[in-house]
């Protein structure tokens, strides 16, 4: 879209159209200014011969006017249509291209130059379109100079994985496992490149822009994103991938469930989908994706680790719980689902079945247990609600479950780090903070509690959280509830104490508070573990070597 709107005025001169005024946001721009006619000649001038021109912009028509008198078929790039009607008669582009996805606009371009027998396209830039939409005319401009010589799908359809260091185009973001991708990658001899997603954006022109640019520029191996960062639900970018013959690997660190709700994919033969819990695998394959692969979470050694730094004596507890208390998730997601009457009165209960179930898809769960529940889901009227009342049923699950456990262990003096709702739920006797830094916190924090005590998200039954692996890393002393995948993780005799009910926190609480030894014992052997085996160094060689044996 272009910066702002605007209005177009013709400026004439003897009677004729010689530039066109701009007004947008209170500023006067011009296409031309002095002396337009010339400037659009020479343009049309420096096209070399041989070359199939695209202008980028249509301007006063003179450029097109005068490669039509040479004899030279031009296509035009112009979606600024208030511009375009103040233009007199004149001569009519090859091909008018005015599709608002650039990658759909080179697709035409490309046909359009194959059936002109395959020279290669020349872009003639006219400024002020890419002052009014760089998003869209910089995509294509980059892109054409970049693939000038050639043609585009030619230079983008390269051969993958003939090096032994892998080139990866990270999708990146501010989200939590973002650096430890980037240092792993690092870690592990990978030639890497980042595409910042700005607020986790999906398939804007300008994230497309740089995708282009790099497939030329860098030549990846294959693309990384976390979450399905980047992807659209229509499945434009995963269809552009596709048309690229470039891999997209896509690890979930989170219920893929919640984030693929009503995603399409085409790209899915191109796609490999790596979830960190085992217990998604069959559901993915499910939704048509052929290539899934379990990756558990990890963590990076190189920040916790015994001695990361000293944290203030208010740290200091003999018991630590550090989480949200979902209390959050659970008024935005009933906020949003506006469910009818009767939903809403029964949410709390249907959420408590479903925590207690097996079963890890709500939908899953709702088609099986409560058919009325997925009839009046499936009646609401948009996808964003339709998602929310699904969500809504895992965050209160999650929530009920959280509070449980964590009343257990008040009577043993905890430190809650965590949100404001705890205050509510545990009431003003308990010691709270404020959620800490992830990357600057807890690694000094950890250490600094006898027992940190872990409960997992209803949103991943059978898998670990991050804590499972953070803990033990910084030294510190964890026990946590039994997750069935963590059998294949840790030995569970030597490096882990876990809890199957609430009713059997308490006992073992006593038990280690009484006894450091087996606590360090513990917290070394897991530390052993993990930097053999759960590093996010090795995460992300077994991603490369799983993407080079699929799609080398």
């Amino acid at each position: 879209m272009p910066t702002a709107p605007y209005t177009a005025e013709p400026v004439l001169k003897d009677g004729a159209l010689a530039d066109i005024r701009i007004r947008i946001q209170g500023k006067t721009w011009h296409l031309w200014g002095r002396s337009g006619a010339e400037r659009e000649e020479r343009l049309a001038d420096e096209v070399p011969q041989g070359a199939l021109p695209v202008l980028l912009g249509t301007g006063l028509g003179i450029c097109l006017e005068r490669l039509a008198g040479k004899g030279i078929e031009a296509a035009v790039v112009d979606r600024e249509r208030d511009m375009r009607a103040l233009l007199p008669p004149g001569a009519a582009p090859s091909l008018l291209v005015d599709d608002p996805d650039p990658a759909a606009a080179l697709k035409r371009l490309e046909a359009w130059r194959a059936d002109r027998g395959g020279g290669p396209l020349h872009p003639v830039v006219l400024p002020l379109y890419q002052r009014l939409d760089r998003e869209y005319y910089g995509a294509l401009a980059e892109t054409l100079k970049a693939g000038a010589s050639t043609d585009f799908w030619s230079l983008a359809r390269y051969p993958k994985f003939r090096s032994t260091a892998p080139r990866v185009l990270f999708f990146d973001s501010d989200y939590f496992l973002c650096r430890e991708i980037r240092a792993g990658l690092d870690r592990i001899g990978a030639s890497h490149r980042s595409i910042v997603l700005e607020d986790r954006e999906t398939g804007s022109s300008a994230f497309i822009e740089n995708l282009l640019k790099a497939v030329i520029d860098f030549r990846p191996d294959f693309a990384l994103t976390v979450n399905h960062f980047g992807l659209d639900r229509e499945g434009k970018l995963a269809g552009l991938l596709a048309d690229l013959g470039l891999p997209l690997a896509s690890w979930f660190v989170d219920n893929p469930h919640l984030i693929l709700f009503d995603y399409a994919h085409p790209g899915a033969d191109n796609t490999a989908i790596f979830t960190f819990d085992a217990g998604n695998l069959d559901a993915m394959r499910e939704r048509g994706f052929g290539n899934v692969h379990y990756l558990p979470l990890a963590t990076d050694p190189e920040r916790f680790r015994p001695g990361a730094g000293r944290g203030p004596s208010e740290w200091r507890a003999p018991i630590s719980f550090v989480g949200s208390s979902m209390t959050g998730p659970v008024d935005r997601c009933l906020a949003l689902a506006g469910l009818p009457d009767r939903l809403a009165e029964e949410y709390e209960t249907v959420a408590a079945a479903f925590g207690a179930s097996g079963e890890t898809s709500v939908a899953r769960f709702l088609e099986r247990e409560r058919t009325d529940w997925t009839r009046e889901i499936t009646a609401l009227p948009t996808r964003e609600r339709r998602l929310a009342a699904e969500s809504l049923l895992t965050w209160e699950a999650t929530r009920r479950y959280r509070l449980a456990c964590v009343q257990t262990i008040l009577p043993f003096d905890p430190l809650v780090v965590g949100d404001d709702g705890w205050t509510g739920l545990l009431g003003a006797g308990t010691r709270l903070l404020p959620p800490l830094d992830y990357y600057d916190d807890l690694p000094r924090f950890y250490p600094l509690s006898e027992i940190n005590f872990n409960c997992t998200s209803r949103q991943m039954k059978g898998a670990v959280n991050q804590r499972v692996f953070d803990v033990p890393a910084c030294g510190g002393f964890l026990l946590t509830d039994h997750r069935e995948q963590m059998e294949d993780l840790f030995d569970l005799d030597r490096e882990a104490v876990t809890y199957r009910e609430p009713q059997d926190i308490p006992e073992l609480v006593e038990r280690f508070a009484a006894a450091p030894d087996a606590r360090r014992a513990v917290s070394t052997a897991a530390r052993r573990r993990i930097l053999a085996e759960h590093t996010y160094e090795r995460r992300l060689a077994n991603l490369v070597e799983t993407m080079r044996a699929t799609f080398g």
